[in-house]
């Protein structure tokens, strides 16, 4: 009992002297020791600035996208089948995945550069912001002209079916729409080089590979291009809420082109002028609104159900 109170009072005596010694401090000095943090309170080390993951990430995203350079592994795995060529694939060093580890001996194999760096590196490269390990430059996607395409139906013994994308702005729209129209059998997709996206690392990513096998034309001017379809014998069907008939009574049987307005304004009015049907997608629910995306998939139907409005 008496050691307890000997040590409570060696303990108000020293509390006491503290609470003096700190009355006598200046107004200055004491506000900066009151303020002081516990010891055990977690820090972030004085010196060094070095930004988080996703503030590295956050950097990125204000980049403009370049065309040549593939993100993730089903865009590179897909280049590869296809013999695009590749310069250099940048992977993740230390990662243990062996499915990252086989498509970077694949890559080598094709006659890539293969380089490992950290993930930060990675990181700060990417304008996906979902590289998965890996990231390739590769040369820039050849474009082709709207004879390419058409020969390319021809080549398969088949009508022409093409996707007119006007003016699409987002990235995920156009890859969406590539792999729609690869999984229909289109034979080409067709963009304005103008107020829209090329060929980006996110259009190859949201397209899961499907942009190494469908070929894109990159035109002047969407008009022009509509025009000479026609000539050609091609059947414009614009795609708007407005729509005289529904998609899926359309005749896309013999030569087709379906036109897809971009995500604000859809089609321009010119564009809608010259096409020969506009055709709108049934809508049972209770939303109504779809985007650019979604009318792409529209493209999936397959070519029944022919119509004799034509006639």
């Amino acid at each position: 009992m008496e050691k307890n109170l000997l040590y409570c009072y060696r303990l108000l005596l020293c509390l006491g002297v503290l609470l003096r010694n700190l009355l006598a401090l200046p107004d200055m000095d004491r506000k900066l020791i009151l303020e002081l943090k516990p010891m055990n309170e977690k820090r972030r080390p004085q010196g060094r600035d070095i930004p988080r993951r996703a503030d590295r990430f956050a950097e990125r995203s204000s980049v403009e996208e370049v065309e040549g350079q593939l993100e993730g592994r089903n865009a590179i795995q897909e280049a590869l089948k296809s013999g695009r060529t590749i310069d250099k694939v940048f992977v993740a060093s230390g990662d243990t995945d062996r499915g990252l580890q086989r498509l970077a001996a694949q890559a080598k194999e094709a006659g890539a550069v293969v380089v490992p760096v950290d993930r930060r590196k990675l990181d700060a490269m990417s304008t996906t912001r979902s590289h998965q390990g890996i990231i390739a430059l590769v040369a820039a996607h050849d474009y082709y002209t709207i004879d390419d395409l058409l020969e390319e139906a021809a080549s398969r013994g088949q009508a022409p079916l093409l996707v007119i994308c006007d003016e699409l702005s987002d990235p995920h729209n156009l890859g969406a729409i590539l792999r729609s129209a690869e999984c229909a059998g289109a034979h080409g997709v067709i963009i304005p080089k103008r107020r829209s996206v090329g060929l980006t690392a996110t259009v190859a990513k949201a397209s899961a590979g499907a942009m190494e096998y469908m070929k894109v034309a990159r035109v002047t001017n969407i008009n022009n291009a509509i025009a000479e379809l026609k000539e050609k014998g091609v059947w414009i069907y614009g795609t708007a809420a407005e729509g005289s008939i529904p998609m899926y009574q359309a005749d896309l049987t013999g030569p087709s082109a379906i036109v897809i307005g971009n995500e604000g304004d859809g089609m321009s009015q010119l564009v809608r002028k010259n096409c020969d049907v506009m055709v709108h997608i049934p809508m049972n629910g209770r939303v109504q609104g779809t985007d650019a995306s979604v009318h792409g998939n529209v493209t999936k139907t397959p070519r029944r159900k022919p119509r004799s409005f034509r006639n």
